[in-house]
């Protein structure tokens, strides 16, 4: 596959998960509604186990594509310049775009700690064992009782800061990868992804933030 096959597919990958990462926030938000809509929430996911299962298919296809081709590009892109400039101009360029590679990696670690802890229950098991008063597993008493751990609640917020600090170049790189943009709408698209990776980074941080600072639980 060419090297802008490879782009159109990462961009494109990347595109489908910032869907997810949106939308797995408004599932989250829920924990302000108290226990009862958390856990009625995450009750109607596991009885539509086909539903839910494709949709985790699917995202993990989306994840594997993502991975597989920043990779080949990033060795792509190091053998077509296998020697380091002597100065790097950087004036032109941001943090974010200047991490992506690593950003990506500590994106990678954080979603692995967060499937095991909170889907598989494999990290932290003794915080995952309540159930409700209807019998349903109590996924509110297990955030609260997480995020009241301050090095949980660290975790989480140095993990969605990297995935923030990547969404915040990745979201402009994509749409211009795509064909998306023109001169007049680059500097449109690259200030939505800075100004939408800002409202996701709050709108996560501030459930173990409120957690951990007894405004939640």
């Amino acid at each position: 596959m060419s090297s802008i096959g490879k782009k159109a597919l990462m961009a494109a990958s990347g595109l489908v998960l910032v869907g997810f990462v949106i939308a797995h926030l408004a599932g989250n938000l829920l924990v302000y509604g108290g226990p009862s809509a958390l856990n009625a929430y995450a009750e109607k996911l596991r009885h539509v186990p086909p539903l839910l299962w494709s949709a985790r298919v699917f995202l993990l296809a989306a994840v594997a594509v993502h991975i597989a081709t920043s990779v080949q590009l990033a060795i792509e892109n190091r053998r077509a310049r296998p020697q380091r400039y002597r100065v790097q101009r950087m004036a032109e360029t941001t943090l974010a775009a200047r991490t992506m590679l690593p950003s990506g990696l500590l994106v990678l670690a954080y979603v692995i700690y967060h499937l095991l802890h909170f889907t598989f229950r494999a990290a932290h098991p003794e915080l995952s064992r309540a159930t409700d008063a209807l019998g349903r597993h109590d996924v509110y008493a297990m955030v609260v009782l997480s995020f009241q751990q301050p090095p949980i609640a660290f975790a989480y917020v140095v993990g969605m800061a990297a995935v923030c600090l990547h969404l915040n170049h990745g979201i402009g790189s994509a749409a211009q990868t795509l064909g998306w943009t023109d001169e007049r709408t680059l500097r449109w698209w690259a200030r939505a992804g800075r100004l939408l990776s800002f409202a996701l980074f709050i709108g996560y941080i501030s459930i173990p933030l409120s957690i951990l600072l007894g405004l939640v639980g």
